[in-house]
């Protein structure tokens, strides 16, 4: 892995950069995104969570700014990692739900992994010389018996290690509970889908993913290159594998155990950053969550929903930006609750921070909000976001019994769910109302009305998926309660 690591650095360091391209790292920022798998809204303790500590994302929220009303684009895996990839709707690809194995993706119309045709941030930075690494989950492609999936260099990155969700070098987990002799392994089969393979406990292996980032860093830096490196580990999606130590019998427990754990081992990345001068006032970090918590696992705080729903619950991430040399004069330890803007919006305000210009033909979704990232404006995206559900879940988890919404719009003050044609319409008034409550279509007909028309008129823009075919299967029966013992 470090063999890997350095002789792709040495090779970018003897390349001429393009024209225009400043020299040396220190002229333009380096830039790291800390995408956490499965993580509620209120989990961070520094947005509520009174369970568990994770003092080290609190830190670098107490240096720098925490964002209240920060989206991603889908309640789930693939699609929301794609829009922070590309800066467009994942919808524009065809991912639409988490990338499974080939008949599965075939069920549900969607792609079997992203095109590399696509935009990529990390292909715009690394053509105007950034030096560019991911490292951790991918889940764009490459999977289960899809094994013919492009490498995770053909998005623009120069290293990678990932896991069992993407092709190339991987680090993949073994699994150690309370009275065990030897660790097992899950995953083994992946090994087949890129090497070289590591080993490592999977209570520990968001260290693995971080020491690599850290390497890459550094040979960067010495390399006089600025990086945009990616660290999206596997926390804290289930199946959760705490320390021995740690060990809890309840789900809620375990989940509590694996956060604080990885907040641990994100420390390390963090006091690297923060402790090595010519990184500490030129390096932009930002952490976040890619959806909503598994129901009994995280935490969405006060909002409603979870993973896979399109209320605020499912779709609302916290978000942590960290700068000191970077972010406006005062702005350390504050809180950003009012500006509106989505994981696809990072893309082109990421750009705009390195002072790259996107190819003319790109068209991003997504819009530059670098201002208020660093805190100089307080400005929202101007136009709405929209979303659609993954089309395999109408209904999940199968203990609501009832359909999901099949779209959600937000303007404003203003979000709207609603079918596919405009019907079951549910507005609220996120100003007063962030958990939706009290439904106000039959109140505000007007409003509804235009909401549910724009919503429509996007998913009809937009590629079609077998969400509507789909919906039509009867609904899961709920689990039957189990009866108490006398």
């Amino acid at each position: 892995m470090q063999f890997v690591i350095r002789l792709t650095l040495a090779i970018l360091a003897a390349l001429v950069l393009p024209p225009g391209t400043a020299c040396g790292a220190e002229s333009r920022p380096n830039i790291v995104v800390v995408f956490i798998d499965d993580m509620g809204w209120g989990d961070f303790s520094c947005f509520g969570n009174t369970e568990a500590q994770t003092p080290h994302v609190d830190r670098l929220a107490a240096e720098g700014i925490r964002f209240s009303q920060f989206y991603v684009n889908s309640p789930i895996c693939s699609p929301s990692r794609c829009a922070l990839t590309t800066g467009q709707y994942p919808q524009r690809w065809r991912i639409t739900s988490f990338l499974n194995n080939r008949a599965d993706n075939e069920r549900r119309g969607m792609a079997q992994w992203l095109d590399p045709a696509a935009p990529t941030l990390a292909r715009i930075l690394r053509d105007r010389g950034y030096a560019t690494g991911h490292f951790g989950k991918w889940h764009l492609g490459g999977q289960r018996d899809v094994a013919d999936a492009p490498p995770i260099s053909a998005y623009g990155f120069d290293a990678s290690l990932t896991n069992f969700e993407g092709m190339g070098p991987k680090l993949l987990p073994l699994t150690l509970a309370p009275g065990q002799a030897e660790p097992g392994k899950i995953w083994a089969d992946a090994e087949r889908l890129g090497e070289p393979v590591t080993w490592m406990l999977r209570s520990k292996i968001t260290t693995g993913f971080v020491d690599a980032a850290i390497q890459f860093a550094d040979e960067a830096s010495r390399a006089e290159k600025p990086f945009y490196i990616n660290v999206w580990p596997d926390d804290v999606h289930t199946p959760l594998w705490p320390s021995v130590d740690r060990w809890s019998e309840t789900k809620r427990g375990k989940y509590l155990a694996v956060l604080e754990e990885m907040d641990q081992q994100l420390g390390k990345l963090f006091a690297h950053i923060r402790e090595t001068p010519n990184l500490r006032d030129n390096t932009l970090v930002l952490v976040c969550s890619d959806n909503g918590p598994e129901p009994g696992a995280g935490s969405a705080g006060p909002f409603r929903g979870a993973k896979t729903r399109l209320y605020e619950g499912g779709i609302r991430s916290p978000l942590v930006v960290w700068g000191p040399g970077l972010l406006a004069k005062g702005k350390a330890g504050t809180h950003n609750e009012t500006s509106v803007f989505a994981a696809f919006d990072l893309v082109p305000s990421l750009l705009a921070l390195a002072k790259v210009q996107p190819p003319e033909a790109v068209k991003f979704d997504g819009e530059d909000v670098s201002a208020t990232l660093v805190g100089r404006s307080d400005n929202s995206r101007r136009q709405p976001i929209y979303w659609r559900r993954p089309p395999d879940r109408k209904y999940w988890p199968a203990q609501l019994g009832e359909p999901q919404p099949d779209l959600a719009v937000r303007q404003r003050e203003w979000k709207l769910l609603c079918d596919y044609d405009g019907s079951r319409a549910e507005l609220y008034d996120l100003n007063s109302d962030r958990g939706e409550k009290t439904n106000l279509a039959d109140k505000e007909p007007e409003i509804t009305r235009q909401l549910a028309a724009a919503a429509v008129a996007w998913h009809k823009s937009m590629p079609a998926d077998n969400g509507p075919a789909l919906a039509q299967e009867p609904a899961p029966p709920r689990p039957k309660k189990k009866a108490k013992k006398k």
